[in-house]
This record gives structure tokens, sequence and C-alpha cells, in this order.
């Protein structure tokens, strides 16, 4: 019998996709590529609003501390301190660390993820997709409803599937790597150098420094095997007059300034996700951050289409909301880099940019875009801030009882929320009757409000705003409809093995 997802990469995109989909009592299995986990980490940090995502789901206390990211565009810093709202990143978190956590959340969870098993074909029909997979004991078949390729910048699933993969060459070459035993200054948001180099140096755990090095007119190089940490020290030391030679090398790699956005994120029954849905130069740290979001707005989407009773359209939503995203970050990256890279050139637009950014407004936008607070989806018609909006996650209801109790808290179970006040009409509540399974109703009094006036809210399982009242023009049961698929009961879903109530709000600073 066909499974119902397969989801191939067990990087923090697959595993949270994985995680996603088992939360809402989905079969879903892991192929990875790779024998055991990488030691390497490319990432190194993650936005304000993917903390809030992992906090949706329990998620960020178990990564233990982190430090706070500062924000730039394009190396000219923006003064976060004077936003009414936080969008505080956290940095210093190594992608093998969170790669640990998410594969311990999803074995507790229940999902088995295969490791050294390569998928080499696929081909899909209305009712199920095929995949070929090379494995430990050779050759084998498996079968699924889905299939979710999160399988990076190279992915085997888009090409295998036919999807296009438009944008821009690399013209430049990064030298990026983890290194023990140096004392460089710190430069968090790398440091601009005349000509167009740049260097930066930052730390993670364990005594570890990420180093990064971009000399003016070094050209992605031909063999990526062939680089070795000297070639990072040597440009380290012309660039900088420093030494870092004596340094041991964790692991080396390198990049560029490619960016590419999928053409489809869906192609029949095929989806994508993470890198193998965009690539882009980590001028501003997001391709993980971006990633880990897509993984939510899909899951729900996708389990809900799995177990029966998903509004007509619903999958079609993931593109529609996502590609979007993908684009404008490929776009932002570009600008970043020849911001940041093009030399004395640029002087004079770097000028008037930091110029804009000290204003509130455009320091604001400029934020938004980079914390993933600013993302807005067209969920419904109305002029309520928060219509297509992430609730912001530490709003908080009193109950009956006197307990508080945080909207973050509330969506660990991965079902949609319909918050209701006692202002709100007594019909609301009953609104969602019949959907207990996939929305919980909870009534109370905003003891943290949420800004503008709100007697009852909608909330989607990915946190983001799909109705509110007053504020909102459609009626809540076309809401609930479209985004639920109003009284069609879904199949019954136990909770998967070894998961956890819902602990505490937790602290995202």
């Amino acid at each position: 019998m066909a499974r119902d997802v397969i989801v191939v990469g067990a990087g923090p995109v697959g595993l949270m996709t994985a995680g996603e989909l088992r939360l809402r009592g989905v079969d879903v299995v892991v192929y990875e590529r790779l024998s055991a986990p990488t030691r390497q980490s490319r990432g190194a940090s993650f936005t304000r609003r993917t903390a809030e995502c992992f906090d949706q789901r329990g998620l960020l206390g178990r990564l233990g501390a982190t430090e706070p990211a500062d924000s730039h565009f394009g190396g000219l810093p923006i003064d976060l301190g004077m936003l009414d709202e936080d969008h505080y990143g956290h940095r210093g978190v190594s992608q093998f660390r969170t790669e640990r956590m998410l594969e311990e959340w999803v074995g507790e969870l229940g999902v088995p993820v295969l490791r050294g098993r390569e998928v080499t074909a696929l081909r899909q029909d209305d009712d199920e997709v095929v995949v070929d997979v090379d494995g430990p004991d050779g050759p084998a078949e498996d079968r699924a409803a889905y299939l979710v390729g999160c399988d990076g910048g190279r992915s085997t699933v888009r090409r295998l599937a036919g999807i296009g993969f438009p944008g821009t060459d690399g013209r430049r070459g990064f030298l990026t790597a983890d290194v023990t035993g140096i004392d460089t200054r710190r430069r968090r948001i790398g440091e601009d150098l005349p000509g167009g180099s740049m260097v930066m140096a930052m730390d993670l755990e364990n005594g570890v420094t990420r180093v990064v090095v971009h000399e003016a007119g070094t050209r992605p190089p031909a063999d990526r095997e062939a680089i070795a940490f000297a070639d990072l020290a040597d440009a380290w030391q012309r660039l900088t007059g420093e030494s870092i030679h004596h340094g041991r090398c964790r692991w080396i790699s390198c990049f560029t300034d490619a960016s590419r956005a999928a053409a489809e994120y869906r192609r029949g029954r095929v989806f994508l996700a993470g890198d193998a849905a965009h690539v882009q130069p980590p001028a501003m740290a997001q391709g993980l951050s971006v990633g880990v979001q897509d993984a939510v707005n899909l899951g729900w989407k996708l389990a809900a289409t799995v177990r029966g009773g998903a509004p007509e359209g619903l999958l079609d939503t993931y593109h529609a909301e996502r590609h979007p995203v993908g684009e404008q970050l490929a776009r932002n990256a570009r600008a970043a880099i020849e911001l940041r890279l093009t030399g004395e050139d640029m002087d004079p637009v770097r000028e008037v940019v930091g110029e804009l950014l000290a204003h509130k407004d455009a320091a604001e936008y400029a934020a938004g875009m980079l914390s993933n607070l600013g993302i807005r989806y067209d969920l419904a018609k109305g002029d309520h801030p928060l219509l297509g909006r992430r609730m912001p996650p530490g709003t908080a209801l009193t109950l009956a009882d006197g307990a508080g109790v945080c909207v973050a808290e509330l969506l660990r179970t991965g079902r949609g929320l319909l918050l209701t006040t006692h202002d709100a009409d007594a019909r609301v509540a009953r609104a969602a009757d019949g959907l207990a399974d996939r929305v919980e109703v909870v009534t109370g009094a905003w003891a943290t409000a949420p800004g503008a006036p709100l007697d009852a809210v909608l909330v989607r399982p990915d946190g983001y705003v799909a109705w509110t009242s007053p504020g909102t023009a459609d009626d809540l049961a076309e809401a609930l409809e479209r985004w639920f698929g109003g009284g069609h009961r879904l199949s019954s879903s136990p909770r998967p093995t070894g998961q956890e109530p819902r602990p505490d709000c937790q602290d995202l600073s």
C-alpha cells in the first residue's frame, strides 16, 4: 500500500516538513542521500519569523541559548531599536545544531529518516508518485500520494519533475569555513573592504568561528572539491593583514551569488521547498529561514488534503503564497550583493540607502523583509491590519478559570484557532461546530492585546490571520470553508507517538 507522503532530503526544511505532516497524523518517510548527518553548517542564524515558527511547535527552547542577530541590508545597518516590534533574529546557531534538534523531534513523532537512500527517478499519475531509490540493499521502489523535494539547490526532484529554475548565474565566488583556535576580530554582519572585497567572522558555539571571504574579482571556483583552507587563509591575510593559518578547519566550502526561484513550487503531486525552490547568496542569512517557513506553509495544507475534507484548491495556495516570497528573496539578495560588493562606483547609492534606513518607516519596511515579519498573504477582504499577517505569537488570552494562554502555545497541535472574546457575537464560536479536529475554539479576554480592536480572529495552523471581527468583509463561514473545508469532517488522527503536551510560551528574545 502506498504511504501518504515521501520527503526527499533530511536537512532542516525536509525535517520540518516531515514533522508538520506527522503532527497531523500523516504517514510520512524521509529519504536522505547522505549516509550520516554532515558536520557542515551552511546556515548559522535564522530570522525572527522562523524563531516564531519553531516556537509555534514548541521547538525553540530545544535549541538552547542563542544571541540576537543584528539586521543590515547590503552591509548597511538597520537600527532595530527604533521599531515598535522586535525584529531581532537569532545568530550563532549552526545548521548542524538545528538539524539535530529537528531530527530528535521527528523521531519522537515516529517519522522514519532513511539515510543512504538516493532518489534516482520519479513518475506520477493522477493517483500517486512512484520513486526509484538506490540504497544500502540495492535499488528499490516506493510510492506515495505526494512527494516533497527538500533536496537542496541542485535538487534531483526538481530536475526529475521537469520544473524550470530561472534566475542568474553566479559571477562571484566566496569561501567559507568553520574554524577553531583563532582570535580574530569579530565582524558579525561582515566588513566591506575597498574595491568590492569583504570578510566576515562570527562566533558559533564551542569556540567555533564562522569565516567568510570574498576577494574582489574572485570567480566561482571551477572545482569545488579542490578548495583548501590555505586558500581561504591566504585571502584573509591579503585583505586584513591577519593570519589565521594556524586555525583548525572543521569544514570548508564555497558559494556564489547565483540567485534563482523555481518556476513552479508544485507540479501535480510533487512539491518543492527550501533551496530546491529558491537559491540565493547568503547576503542576508535567509535561505534556511525561508525554507522552514515553506515547510510550515505547506505542511498543514498537505496534511489536510491527505486526511480528506480539504477545500478545493488548498494545495494551489502553497505556490500562490510562497513563490512571491522566493522571488522577492532572490531579488533582495541580488540587490544586497550588488550594493555591498560593486566597489566605489556604488558609494552614492550606499549613501542614499543609508539615509533612507535612518528613517523609521523605511527601516521598518526593510526590517520586515529581512525578519520575514513583513509577509502578508492575500487571505481575506477587509481593513484590519492583521489580515493576512502572522498573529503576534505573544498575544495572550485570559480564560474563564483565570489561566493565561498565548497564541504560540495554542498552535502547538498544528490545528487552526478561532479565538473569541466575550464581546464577540455568540454565533462566532458555533460557526466552527463540526471542525474540532481542525480548528480549536478558545474564548477569553485579551491579556495581551493584539493592537487594533479585535473581538474574534481565525488563525491558520501556520499562524497567519484569515479572518477578523471587526475588520473583515468576508463571512466567517466562508473563511472556514476556504481554509478548513467547512463541515466535512476529517478522518480521526490520534496524537503521534512521542508528541508531548504543549509547553509554556517561549521567550523569543
